[in-house]
């Protein structure tokens, strides 16, 4: 038995960790595109602030995977996977067999397209590769535009201005984190930003990249009209799933891989997990790709343990986002933001501006779906049972 694992995230950690916890003998290759061993992306907006340094991204120690029995083939590309012949091909002109497969490529920055997004000091923020671009950088970046108010984004324009680097977060929807907060969380959340000094506006986005005759980048036109100067542009609006890989070989996509709730895909033998994956969602029972790391190791885990030979299901995705804004914390898990004429779910909430506190319950037939905590974040870890585990709350 040869278990391959395409990507080297947080995916393919738990499904390593899935697979020791049955076949502590069979070989694991992990083959990943990047030249590192896996590390914490979430981890990589510290770096680029100066908070930490390169050797704290590790998810494992060396030793984890001697004493795993993986080998590890960094710096190389998969090209191909063939079902049937059950090889996949390298960037390298490699052939390698495998008996099961798992295909854990994760997310792919979207970028749109704006006019003069193609040039030099344009950047996105979703691997390592990416901060140490901007790391070199740094110190010759005065003024820098992010256009993105979601997770990726803010963390990125947090460790520029952290960097003494004058920050404006270009947002198109009405709020930031639109996903994850409703307008009070956001406003307190902006609010917090604006108090330091970075720049936050939303309802607005970038209309075209302005450079000169020699290409270097000059600033940023707006779509309501205005001119942002500039000596960076981090585009940092989201990730698509990278699913190519798994499309070219006749493997069944949707708006990610498709996979059974044993995290199998259309092919035999062939596993799917993390970003890429269209997976069960825990409070819908639908599938859908949640792009959440927390899910990415649950999704590898259960594939891991079913590539080798065990039948578990996988429980289901759940939207979970936490992220603190300079000294204020924030929590949101599940439906946040119910359909407002849905009289199934009932919102409960409490606001004190002058605390900068904020909570917010949302219950559907007697259960918990979903809650948005801002500032005040107790009872965050039953809450988060309460949703995950669907236990009823009776109304006394």
């Amino acid at each position: 038995m040869k278990y391959v694992i395409i990507g080297n995230g947080i995916a393919s950690i738990g499904a390593i960790e899935g697979i020791r916890k049955v076949d502590t003998e069979n070989e694991i290759l992990v083959i990943g595109s990047e030249d590192s061993p896996a590390y914490g992306r979430p981890l990589i907006s510290y770096l680029l602030a100066g908070k930490i340094g390169p050797e704290r991204l590790s998810l494992r120690p060396k030793e984890f995977y001697e004493k795993s029995n993986v080998t590890l083939k960094l710096g190389t590309t998969v090209t191909g996977i063939d079902t049937s012949a059950k090889t996949v091909s390298t960037d390298k002109g490699e052939s390698i067999g495998f008996d099961n497969l798992l295909i854990a490529t994760g997310g792919i920055p979207f970028t749109p397209p704006i006019p003069g997004s193609d040039g030099v000091d344009v950047y996105n923020f979703t691997n390592l590769d990416h901060a140490q671009q901007l790391i070199s950088k740094a110190k010759d970046i005065k003024r820098a535009v992010v256009i993105g108010g979601g997770l990726i984004g803010l963390k990125a324009g947090e460790s520029l201005f952290d960097r003494g680097v004058d920050v404006t977060i270009l947002e198109l929807s009405p709020r930031i984190l639109s996903l994850a907060f409703d307008e009070n969380a956001a406003s307190l959340a902006g609010a917090r930003l604006e108090e330091v000094g970075l720049n936050v506006r939303c309802g607005v986005s970038a209309k075209e990249i302005q450079r000169d005759s020699d290409g270097n980048l000059k600033g940023v036109h707006l779509t309501d009209g205005d001119f942002l100067q500039a000596d960076a542009v981090v585009i940092a609006i989201g990730v698509v799933p990278n699913y190519n890989l798994a499309k070219d070989s006749g493997i069944e996509v949707d708006r990610g891989i498709k996979v059974d709730d044993n995290m199998c895909t259309s092919a035999e033998g062939v596993f799917a997990a993390g970003d890429v994956a269209q997976a069960k969602d825990l409070l819908f029972g639908d599938d859908r790709v949640i792009p959440i790391w927390t899910n990415a190791y649950n999704q590898g885990f259960c594939a891991g343990k079913n590539m080798a030979g065990s039948c578990i299901e996988f429980t289901g995705s759940l939207a979970m986002n936490s992220i603190s804004f300079y000294g204020l914390p924030t929590i949101s898990v599940g439906t946040v933001n119910p359909p407002e004429n849905d009289a199934s779910y009932e919102v409960a909430t409490s606001l004190d501006q002058k605390k900068k506190s904020y909570r917010k319950l949302v219950f559907k037939n007697d259960r918990m779906v979903g809650y948005v905590l801002v500032g005040d974040i107790d009872m965050a870890g039953m809450y988060t049972a309460f949703v995950k585990f669907q236990m009823a709350v009776p109304e006394d």
